[in-house]
C-alpha cells in the first residue's frame, strides 16, 4: 500500500513536470503598457508564512549554483507548490568539485533535460526526517533513480555524501549535502 501511495505521487509530480503551461491568466492589475502573463505559484507573495524550499534556498550564499540550476531546469514553480518535497541541496563548494565547464555546460538551453535529470535525483516526493532514516534504506527520486542512505554514529549519508544540516520549510525539509549526487 505505502509504495503504491509512493507511486502514485512520484506520477503525479511527473506529470506536474510535463504540463506546458500554455493558457494565460489575466492579469487584475492591468495598465496600458502591461500585458497579461502565466505566472506558477513561484509569484505568489506571501510575507507571513514560512518560507518554501525555493525561498530559502535563494536566501542562502551558499546555494547560488543551486537556485541558478533550478532557474535555468525550469523548476522554481515545481518546487515552490505545496509538496511535501525533500532536497538534497548540494552547496556551492559542491558544484565546484565537478570537473571544469560541467555546471557551465549543464546550464545551457540544450542541456535542460540533463540538468533536470540531476535536479530530480536531489528531490524525493515525501518528507525524509534524517531522524527516521534508517542505515542501507534506498529512495526513489522523482526521476526514478535510488538514493541510499548509510548511517555512521550520529552522521547521515545520502550515497556517501554526509547531510551536514537540515533545514525545515513551508513545503518540505532541505538536506544540506557537500557533493553532487549524479544519477547512475
Amino acid at each position: 500500500m505505502k509504495k503504491s501511495i509512493q507511486v502514485l505521487l512520484v506520477a503525479s509530480f511527473f506529470t506536474a513536470f510535463s504540463c506546458k503551461q500554455n493558457s494565460e491568466v489575466p492579469s487584475e492589475k492591468t495598465t496600458e503598457n502591461t500585458s497579461t502573463e502565466s505566472v506558477g505559484q513561484s509569484a505568489v507573495k506571501d510575507e507571513s508564512s514560512s518560507p518554501n524550499i525555493v525561498q530559502t534556498a535563494s536566501g542562502s550564499k551558499d546555494h547560488t549554483t543551486l537556485v541558478t540550476a533550478v532557474k535555468a531546469a525550469g523548476l522554481v514553480d515545481v518546487l515552490s507548490n505545496a509538496g511535501p518535497f525533500t532536497v538534497f541541496a548540494p552547496t556551492n563548494a559542491a558544484f565546484d568539485k565537478l570537473p571544469a565547464g560541467t555546471v557551465e555546460g549543464l546550464l545551457k538551453p540544450e542541456k535542460k533535460d540533463d540538468l533536470k535529470n540531476i535536479l530530480e535525483y536531489h528531490t524525493y516526493v515525501g518528507a525524509l526526517k534524517t531522524e527516521y532514516m534508517q542505515d542501507g534504506q534506498e529512495f526513489e527520486q522523482v526521476n526514478g533513480g535510488k538514493i541510499k542512505i548509510t548511517k555512521k554514529g550520529d552522521k547521515v549519508f545520502v550515497n556517501g555524501s554526509e547531510i551536514v544540516v537540515t533545514i525545515p520549510t513551508s513545503n518540505g525539509i532541505i538536506h544540506v549535502i557537500n557533493d553532487v549526487i549524479l544519477p547512475k
